[in-house]
């Protein structure tokens, strides 16, 4: 009984070792930067919400809930529909998107960056900085201070910052695709994979316990 723990201990952790050294790797990474510095919280100026809590003078069929916001001075409204998104000008009409130059006007409004070009997106791609975010969306690439590059997302109609991707944010998306075993997504926390590893790590680590108490109480005898 001795030799088998011993032996699915052995093989065990010879398996599973680089996938331990992944998730610990990445652990670390996550322990020592701050998702709100990932997320790149601290780049936004954090100026007032733009939300304006006024009475709509119009019905939007199929509401869920409406927001009442201002764009660059101007009031929009935006609508959770069950058709989804849908956008409004204070009169009723139908919003039209920024331009290229209001991007770069909103993301130097809302953010310490610097904007230098736009760039529209259409389709969704496995594993995008943008993911999870509304389509089509505006890609802002910027500079910070130190002059790297950072790219800014922006809902074309609100023209709110919706995400910031920098190195940091990157470079973390990287590890928790590492810590999932997810490198496609990196979305999926529910695969198959992890579950097997997660199991094959603890029955490792069980059987690394019994073998510690087994010389342990062999050596006191």
């Amino acid at each position: 009984m001795k030799l088998i723990v011993r032996n699915t201990h052995k093989y065990l952790s010879f398996f599973i070792s680089i996938q331990l050294l992944l998730w610990t790797i990445s652990g670390i990474y996550f322990a020592f930067n701050k998702i709100e510095n990932v997320r790149g919280e601290q780049y936004r100026t954090h100026t007032s919400s733009n939300y304006n809590f006024q009475k709509i003078e119009f019905e939007i069929p199929d509401a869920i809930s409406v927001n009442v916001k201002k764009r660059l001075g101007k009031t929009i409204i935006a609508a959770s529909t069950k058709n989804g998104m849908r956008y409004f000008d204070e009169e009723g009409g139908v919003l039209k998107k920024i331009s290229f130059d209001e991007a770069k006007q909103l993301v130097s409004k809302h953010t310490f960056l610097k904007p230098t070009t736009v760039e529209e997106i259409y389709t969704s791609e496995k594993g995008s900085e943008y993911r999870g975010r509304q389509l089509p969306i505006y890609k802002v690439v910027t500079h910070n201070a130190n002059d790297d590059e950072i790219n800014a997302y922006l809902n074309i109609f609100t023209g709110e910052v919706v995400a910031i991707r920098s190195v940091q944010w990157r470079i973390w998306d990287l590890m928790w695709g590492f810590h999932i075993m997810d490198w496609q997504e990196r979305d999926n926390i529910d695969n198959a994979l992890l579950k097997i590893f997660s199991i094959l790590a603890l029955i490792s680590s069980i059987s690394g316990i019994l073998l510690f108490f087994k010389i342990d109480i062999k050596k006191e005898a």
